[in-house]
């Protein structure tokens, strides 16, 4: 079976919320919540934090974490991971999911199931988790990115427009949200870094377009869990209410 590891991209610096990996949560700083739950899921040897900020990086090995720098200058969360793998030893056949360091409440299961086509199929080089859409405002939201699939579980697109879009009165589309969880087979990660930025992924902000604008598939799994996203300190207040049992998630 493939060695399977984490890898958590983090930032210090973030528009509506700088500092956040490091905010406090219950306790805890956001960030070590993610590797922890990240270490919860079956067959996980690590977690590691990808960090270009000398704080982040201190704050995990304080925690008893592990964590590398990296480039402040990479293009995306995938490049950042793709140059961490770069410092481990890590077979090409390799399993390494990208989990978001700005998630600290998903559910360990959702790495199971991210990983579970990669093992099924070595044909497949990259994985990501849908959440069929439950609240009407996130059809329309642009943060909550939206996706389209073909009859075989591959991505057609990813946008932060509402897709499909319904033309004619009296028909209903079934709408999902991209989770940011992916899961990549180490030897694709060397390749989606050396590609060229694709305009799609440009436009629309989304790395997961480079991908599909240069032929490469990612197949999608659809979880049963959302996942809170913090971005502002309202949604961290809002997790550690979920945390603490006083709200529910």
């Amino acid at each position: 079976m493939p060695k399977i590891i984490c890898v958590i991209p983090s930032r210090y610096q973030s528009s509506r919320f700088p500092g956040k990996p490091l905010a406090d949560l219950c306790g805890k700083p956001m960030i070590q919540h993610v590797c922890e739950r990240a270490l919860q899921a079956a067959g996980v040897s690590s977690a590691i934090v990808a960090t270009d900020d000398e704080r982040i990086f201190r704050a995990v090995e304080g925690f008893g974490g592990r964590a590398v720098m990296t480039s402040t200058t990479l293009r995306s969360g995938t490049d950042r991971i793709a140059e961490a793998v770069e410092m481990i030893n890590l077979a090409d056949d390799a399993i390494v999911v990208n989990i978001q360091g700005d998630q600290p409440l998903f559910e360990p299961v959702q790495i199971e199931e991210v990983v579970a086509p990669l093992l099924a199929d070595a044909s497949i080089p990259m994985s990501t988790l849908i959440y069929r859409i439950v609240r009407d405002e996130e059809i329309v939201h642009p943060n909550a990115v939206k996706v389209v699939c073909d009859h075989d579980g591959f991505a057609l697109y990813f946008s932060r427009a509402t897709i499909p879009f319904v033309r004619d009165k009296g028909k209903k589309a079934e709408y999902f949200k991209h989770h940011g969880i992916y899961a990549y087979r180490r030897s694709f990660l060397r390749v989606f870094a050396a590609l060229p930025d694709g305009v799609l992924e440009n436009l629309e902000s989304l790395e997961q377009l480079r991908a599909l604008e240069y032929g490469y598939r990612i197949k999608v799994v659809a979880t049963d869990h959302d996942s809170v996203e913090v971005d502002t300190p309202e949604e961290l207040a809002r997790a550690g209410r979920i945390i603490r049992g006083e709200e529910q998630g």
